[in-house]
């Protein structure tokens, strides 16, 4: 969509996190080092939070940046440039300790989420792009979720009137070199391995089908990793390539899906992994359990990698990486990654507003 298309456009609701963490300064910093960028964006989150971290980063004689309350999403086109706008949507957070898990923290983190979230399902934002929150916190201000993208799956299915497990939901991270979709996402490897089953590998391939065939405008070839070394060595190494995953990759083909696999875990991603050089065999890998698809990822640069909750009625990316207690409030903390979730979220939100 061109600039003179901003009139018609939405705006993108960027939540500020837990702000005991670095989520509000790498907000600021993001509105400093890309203000093309985000124009057309505002904050969910706490106006003293957001004006305390911009005087923080404020350098004599530099740029300001001035934290500008705004009390509806559409106001946001009509502000002027070079200021952060902010939608009070929570209760002003009291007791917040910076680097330290506090419920009053995760109960304006995981309030700034909820607001974003509905927001978004009622079609007033055209994405949500979320800074990092601290489980610890979160479950101390009483959600029941581990993290952002169950708590998005429990809004968007209340939304819809259906249960939850009507509303599958896949978290895929990205950067410039590789895309992965997880299996299962926050549980113990345990329970990750029990959660290997036919009708959730299907599932998987399916969202991750249906979301990057919108982003890239043609069928994306998708591998698949194994669960076990060597992807199984034909039953040596365990069962699950040839029970379970296999037969998830062949009903897919049979639905018109580009699925290849099941691969050995530690060569399928070199595989896939796009350098200036070539192209990747694959545009995604589906990884069966958490780390045996962040690890690669995280290892290619937590600066750039963007977290996509696929599945959602909703655009939502997120950066890749956490709230940094050890940082916060130093700040020394790279903007890189949530830069990047933005720029995502316009990719993935052609409606977004963006700057005249």
């Amino acid at each position: 969509m061109g600039d003179n298309a901003a009139s018609a456009g939405l705006p993108i609701a960027i939540t500020m996190g837990d702000p005991a963490g670095i989520g509000p300064e790498i907000v600021v910093k993001a509105f400093l080092q890309a203000p093309e960028l985000t124009r057309g964006c505002f904050v969910v989150g706490d106006l003293g939070t957001l004006r305390r971290a911009a005087a923080a980063l404020a350098v004599p004689g530099g740029v300001s940046l001035p934290v500008a309350l705004i009390a509806r999403a559409d106001e946001v086109a009509g502000l002027p440039p070079n200021c952060l706008p902010l939608l009070q949507a929570i209760d002003v957070p009291q007791g917040v300790v910076v680097g330290q898990v506090g419920a009053a923290a995760g109960k304006a983190a995981g309030d700034s989420v909820v607001w974003a979230a509905r927001a978004a399902l009622a079609g007033q934002v055209a994405a949500i792009v979320t800074a990092p929150l601290h489980k610890e916190s979160l479950s101390a201000a009483g959600f029941p979720f581990p993290g952002h993208t169950e708590l998005l799956q429990a809004e968007a299915a209340a939304h819809l009137r259906r249960p939850l497990s009507e509303v599958p939901v896949r978290m895929m991270l990205a950067n410039d070199e590789l895309r992965t979709v997880l299996v299962s996402i926050h549980m113990s490897l345990r329970q990750a391995i029990d959660a290997v089953h036919a009708e959730g590998v299907l599932d998987t391939l399916r969202i991750a089908h249906r979301a990057l065939g919108a982003a890239l405008g043609r069928t994306p070839r998708i591998g698949v990793a194994g669960l076990n070394p060597h992807a199984g060595e034909g039953g040596l190494f365990g069962s699950e390539e040839r029970e379970i995953i296999a037969p998830a990759i062949a009903a897919a083909r049979a639905e018109g899906i580009e699925a290849h696999g099941p691969y050995a875990p530690d060569t399928v991603f070199m595989r896939a992994r796009a350098t200036p050089d070539k192209a990747g065999e694959f545009d995604v890998v589906i990884a069966m359990y958490h780390d045996q698809g962040l690890i690669p990822v995280k290892y290619l640069g937590v600066d750039k990698g963007v977290n996509v909750t696929l599945g959602l009625p909703l655009v939502r990316t997120s950066p890749d990486h956490g709230t940094a207690f050890d940082i916060a409030g130093t700040g020394r903390a790279d903007a890189a990654s949530l830069i990047e979730a933005i720029r995502m979220a316009r990719s993935l939100a052609p409606g977004a507003l963006r700057g005249a």
